[in-house]
């Protein structure tokens, strides 16, 4: 797969390392959660032509029913091995980050390429081998199925994980002029080229890439307090990336999740508000407009592996050597983040919508908390609590989300319904029903339009 001597991941070759609950996957990659709108997929079979992708790929894309035209989509690619690349068929489907998508009128794509077990993923995580091609090829393919031609103009924001990694920052690296922002989650492009690297080509850190907000983000035992296991050379690699990047002015940061090694761990709750923050001063209004620039006197500055940070007025280091946040907001998430992931929320999750009986089963529909996505329901029966969905949330790899969550940050396989079947229904009496929303820090929404049952109908 990589040359054993590719420092930025001793992680690319070690990605098969999964949960047990993706372990069992095997190819044929065939197990598709559904894609009607407003959820579109496409397939393109591998190539054998050089250049181009040598796996075949799937593409799902959810684009927010309202939005009349798309300002961006944001990308949410998965890490190399079978059991990663399959998890990328329910990327399209998280809430959480579907949340992120809506506020910003964009699309969220989710790849997921057919990598058998072992074989190279340096074949599809370097953009350059024809992901890149294949993935701009989806974006017009998919805005011509889903009515949003659009699309293929838009600008990207893109969350990468290993080998995902390897690929958003790969593409900041040839297309920056159309990045947003880019999140490098234990996995970075290779800028200099090296003896041991085999096959690993460097790419070239074109000026206007200084001009795109990259966050690195790793787990301290991927090399930082953990220096002798298969994912230790993932800081070496980073720290590596950053110094080159920042160095020359970049606006790079380094978030080193002090709890984690190379699963995904509670990064979502600062990658999505720092998505955010970086979306919202940057996307273009009209959406035909070029991408904004970063306001340099709103950025906040801290030590590489520090755990404070400083408006970067207030900063008296060098501040090419020092992490860059992009506000006062982020600035004190990532303060939290680093000190335990513990990153604090006051907003209370959406109520949910669209509440329905039929005989004795209640379904309804319900959005993430953009800060802190959506943990569980309290179903509530004439005033009294009823039950809570889940009774016991579990999530091996961070906080309890109510779709589960697999080793690469995206939801397992069966989507979990929201639906709940009320055993001790008295079918002779009329109940009024309610559900709430709960947040990953415990925050309930308020109720949900209230539905009766009518004890006249069978």
């Amino acid at each position: 797969m990589f040359h054993h001597g590719f420092r930025c991941v001793a992680v690319l070759t070690l990605l098969h390392a999964w949960a047990t609950d993706v372990s069992a996957q095997k190819p044929p990659y065939d197990v598709f959660p559904p894609a009607e709108p407003p959820y579109y997929r496409i397939r393109y079979d591998a190539s054998t032509k050089p250049g181009e992708l040598v796996y075949a790929v799937n593409y799902t894309i959810w684009i927010p029913p309202s939005v009349k035209t798309l300002r961006g989509v944001v990308v949410h690619q998965h890490g190399c091995g079978e059991g990663s690349c399959k998890s990328g068929l329910t990327g399209a489907y998280d809430l959480h980050w579907q949340a992120l998508a809506r506020k910003h009128d964009c699309a969220l794509l989710s790849p997921s390429y057919e990598q058998p077990e072992k074989a190279d993923c340096q074949m599809w995580c370097d953009p350059r081998n024809g992901s890149d091609a294949a993935f701009q090829r989806c974006l017009k393919d998919l805005g011509d199925k889903s009515g949003h031609s659009e699309l293929s103009k838009t600008p990207w924001a893109l969350w990468g994980h290993s080998g995902g990694g390897h690929w958003a920052g790969g593409m900041v690296m040839l297309h920056p002029e159309r990045i947003a922002a880019a999140w490098l989650r234990s996995g970075v492009p290779l800028l200099r080229a090296e003896p041991g690297r085999k096959g690993i080509k460097a790419h070239t850190l074109p000026a206007s890439a200084l001009e795109v907000p990259i966050m690195c983000n790793l787990g301290t035992r991927e090399g930082v307090t953990v220096k002798n296991d298969g994912f230790s050379g993932v800081w070496p690699a980073n720290e590596e990336f950053f110094k080159v990047v920042r160095g020359k002015g970049g606006l790079v940061g380094i978030a080193v999740d002090p709890l984690s090694s190379h699963d995904c761990g509670n990064q979502r709750y600062l990658a999505i508000p720092w998505l955010d923050a970086c979306l919202s001063a940057r996307l273009p209004k009209p959406p035909s407009d070029s991408l904004q620039l970063m306001a340099a006197e709103k950025a906040w500055l801290a030590p590489v592996l520090g755990k404070d940070a400083t408006p970067v007025g207030k900063f008296t280091g060098d501040p090419l050597q020092a992490l860059w946040l992009p506000n006062e907001a982020v600035a004190k998430s990532w303060m939290e983040y680093v000190q335990d992931t513990n990153v604090s929320d006051t907003t209370s999750p959406p109520a949910p919508t669209n509440l329905k009986l039929q005989g004795s089963m209640l379904t309804w529909l319900a959005e993430a908390d953009l800060e802190s996505g959506l943990a569980s329901f309290v179903i509530e029966r004439d005033g009294e609590v009823l039950a809570n969905l889940p009774e016991k949330g579990k999530n091996p790899f961070g906080r309890p989300i109510f779709q589960n969550l697999q080793y690469s940050d995206t939801p397992t396989q069966p989507l979990v319904p929201m639906q709940f079947t009320d055993t001790k229904m008295d079918a002779t009496k009329k109940h009024t029903y309610r559900v709430y929303s709960v947040n990953t820090v415990g925050l309930k929404s308020k109720p949900s339009i209230a539905i009766e049952s009518d004890p006249s109908k069978p």
